[in-house]
């Protein structure tokens, strides 16, 4: 079950933590959202936020039902390698409609360009630089629900994120396995010197 408290909120929207607090509060009300108390050795606790099953339905569902029958029927007439082979040709396809756009820009401006094709596609994803590393988080799947009865088509975002990138990334979470976000990373070495800026 995916868990933030109010900074994880803030920092992923972009927004201050009292505009947070405002919106939470009227979802709590809502009863859109549940609320857990964290207690710490120090200090008060603090509270962590999750979206209630009422939550959870406002969100499209993607066609569940039938994507899994088509996903089911796939892999029950064709080999794994045919099926991964569509997967492919999928992302291929999305990254081809938007090649002429992200192909001009700098590596951190397809990093933006990245997290807002994610939001496209149903994410919610933010990236920052961590310790030497371009680090890029998912907050939000659109297919965790299909995901736990077909897991291959936790690849979609993954080689989506590659292609765009041009590079490599390395998993260090996943929503399937329980963890509270998807998060990739990216070695800072493998980037360009001159499309390395600054921070």
């Amino acid at each position: 079950m995916n868990q933030a408290n109010i900074n994880d909120l803030a920092n992923a929207a972009g927004v201050s933590p009292v505009t947070v607090r405002h919106h939470v509060n009227g979802l709590l009300a809502a009863g859109l959202i549940t609320a857990e108390a964290v207690r710490q050795n120090v200090g008060r606790p603090y509270y962590t936020y999750t979206l209630s099953e009422a939550g959870h339905e406002l969100f499209p569902k993607k066609y569940f039902a039938l994507s899994s029958r088509l996903l089911v029927e796939l892999k029950d007439r064709f080999p794994a390698a045919v099926v991964n082979d569509l997967f492919e040709s999928l992302v291929q396809k999305i990254v081809d409609e938007h090649r002429q756009e992200f192909e001009p820009l700098t590596f951190e401006q397809r990093l933006d360009y990245t997290v807002e094709l994610l939001a496209e596609e149903g994410f919610l994803a933010r990236w920052e630089q961590v310790d030497g590393t371009y680090r890029i988080t998912e907050f939000s799947c659109p297919f965790l629900g299909i995901g736990q009865q077909h897991a291959e088509i936790c690849s979609l975002d993954t080689a989506l994120i590659e292609a765009v990138m041009g590079t490599t990334i390395e998993q260090h979470s996943c929503m399937l396995n329980g963890d509270n976000c998807c998060q990739f990373t990216i070695d800072q070495h493998q980037v360009p010197l001159n499309e390395v800026q600054i921070r």
